[in-house]
């Protein structure tokens, strides 16, 4: 083999693996949690970043039930994830009602440590802080911030349905990882404006919201 040939196949042989760890906050909470410190897809705090489909790993638009991944062009066509006949194509169920790991950007993105956040995670990081509505970098959104001093941003980048954005600057978005079993079309998620912060879910999947991933303690 020529000598230059063999440097450059040595060169790609030793290439280290691209580094796909996040930045993240350890804000001490009872769990251990851990948390990024930007949205998923995005360069900075503030950076509002990519807009997904709940359970798809890849940004699609528009955003609406006939581009969605699980189902069948409606609200009531679930293909995945669906515990009640009546929300499932022909009437499909097979009791999924947390995303498994293939469908999970946090983890498709980041590797098999990080997921998207539970109701739980969610419900713990605002027990466990005090949030407030604020600005950084000229934009809007909610501080969290710890006993131990560390802060936690999260940007009102608003949601998508169709093309419209739909909340930009005004309202955070943010899934959950769980389906709202009560109405399978819709899955859990944060919400907050500059009033109120609450765990609460979305009607519908195919809606474009923000991920914010979590992985625990070492």
């Amino acid at each position: 083999m020529p000598i230059l040939a063999a440097m450059a196949l040595m060169i790609s042989c030793n290439k280290p693996e691209e580094d796909t760890t996040p930045d993240y906050v350890d804000l001490g909470l009872p769990s251990g949690t851990l948390w990024t410190t930007s949205n998923l897809g995005a360069e900075s705090s503030v950076d509002y970043g990519s807009f997904l489909a709940w359970g798809e790993t890849t940004v699609t638009s528009p955003y609406n039930w006939e581009t969605y991944r699980y189902c069948n062009g409606d609200a009531d066509q679930m293909t995945k994830y669906c515990n009640d006949s009546a929300y499932g194509f022909n009437g499909f169920t097979d009791n999924l009602t947390v995303l498994e790991t293939v469908d999970d950007a946090s983890t498709a993105n980041f590797g098999a440590d990080w997921h998207t956040p539970t109701q739980s995670e969610w419900q713990e990081l605002l027990d466990h802080t005090e949030n407030i509505w604020t600005q950084q970098n000229g934009v809007n959104g909610r501080l969290f911030t710890a006993p131990n001093g560390k802060s936690l941003f999260l940007p009102a980048a608003g949601g998508y349905w169709e093309v419209q954005h739909i909340g930009d600057s005004i309202r955070g978005y943010f899934w959950a990882c769980e389906l709202y079993t009560e109405m399978p079309c819709g899955a859990w998620a944060l919400y907050f404006d500059s009033d109120t912060c609450f765990v609460d879910y979305a009607d519908r999947r195919a809606y474009g919201l923000s991920i914010r991933a979590v992985r625990s303690r070492k």
